[in-house]
């Protein structure tokens, strides 16, 4: 079972209320179900440093140092650091965050001290099945790793460096995942360019891609019996809420993996409210689960009013057919 969340968002008001109510507060009553078997997966949106490096811009997210018990109480085994936000406190800021994330054996892809680490794979194993993800955005360029500190900045269309780093890992692993951070804020369904670049990831050997940096869900597409998840949405963070695109309602998506093959999908809806994620109630379920139908009808895919999907002879890492 492999579960992937969106954006978690642990710094700010998330932050001083982990500091009032507790590590474990802004999972809600999804706390005890991320317990169960199975890996689970997140955009880290926020660096955990005690840096005050604070770089220009409209944003920075940062949780404190101790605050990484607060993803190791929900059972993260890998995150993403790939985004617009990790390096808001600097170089010293990110470097501090993986250093914590070390300490507590919490994987990490998409960002490292030097370009080598931002493309090295998050490699683990579950029930004998070897899963590696690769972590990108197509986000400041600027932060972009060479020989210094930085993330694996991708643009989108340039499969020259993730066509290697596919390559690479294709072999060692059972179920390749891509987290990508690709795309603007608020947009319901990707761009031409977004869609056609996950088809030829897909067509590379990645067999589900793990897509966030909107703050809202988008459509789901099955290519070639392959996952894509366009956007994952947002999982825990105190942004405001937009009335229309309802951004603090999204899914923990949950994969069933059988005989080394995806089988299955079931989304799960999620609420955000107060600073704290919980399984949404049955009205708001059903509006998510039929948003969700109606995004991810232009692929042509089916999904049940109970949030399941078939993955039917689902074959990974043959590509397209």
């Amino acid at each position: 079972m492999i579960r992937l969340m969106g954006d978690v968002m642990i710094g700010r008001s998330v932050n001083r209320n982990i500091i009032e109510y507790g590590y474990d507060h802004p999972w809600g009553n999804v706390l005890s179900y991320l317990k169960n078997p199975g890996i689970n997966i997140i955009n880290l949106e926020a660096a955990l440093t005690s840096s005050e490096k604070k770089v220009a811009k409209v944003y920075n997210f940062k949780a404190e140092p101790d605050h990484v018990k607060t993803l190791s109480s929900a059972r993260i085994h890998v995150a993403n650091i790939a985004n617009n936000h990790i390096l808001d406190y600097s170089e010293e800021g990110l470097l501090e965050t993986i250093r914590v994330l070390d300490r507590f054996g919490i994987l990490h892809a998409g960002a490292g001290k030097n370009i080598k680490e931002a493309r090295k794979p998050a490699i683990l194993e579950c029930n004998g099945v070897k899963i590696g993800l690769l972590g990108c955005t197509d986000n400041e360029p600027g932060w972009k790793s060479n020989r210094h500190p930085g993330i694996n900045y991708v643009e989108v269309g340039d499969l020259s460096d993730l066509k290697k780093d596919i390559n690479s890992l294709r072999p060692k692993v059972d179920i390749l995942i891509l987290s990508a951070h690709f795309g603007p804020n608020m947009v319901e369904r990707p761009g031409k360019d977004i869609i056609e670049f996950n088809h030829q990831l897909i067509d590379l050997g990645v067999d589900i891609i793990h897509g966030h940096s909107a703050h809202i869900f988008q459509g789901i597409e099955l290519y070639h019996r392959k996952l894509i998840l366009y956007d994952t949405g947002d999982f825990i963070d105190d942004y405001y809420v937009d009335p229309e695109l309802r951004n603090n309602r999204s899914f923990l998506f949950e994969i069933t993996i059988t005989d080394k093959r995806v089988v299955g999908l079931k989304i799960l809806p999620v609420l955000i409210e107060n600073m704290q994620v919980n399984f949404a109630d049955k009205e708001i379920s059903k509006w998510s689960i039929a948003r969700m139908q109606y995004l991810s009808e232009r692929f042509g895919t089916k999904i049940s009013d109970s949030g399941d999907l078939k993955v039917s002879e689902f074959h990974p890492g043959l590509g397209s057919e």
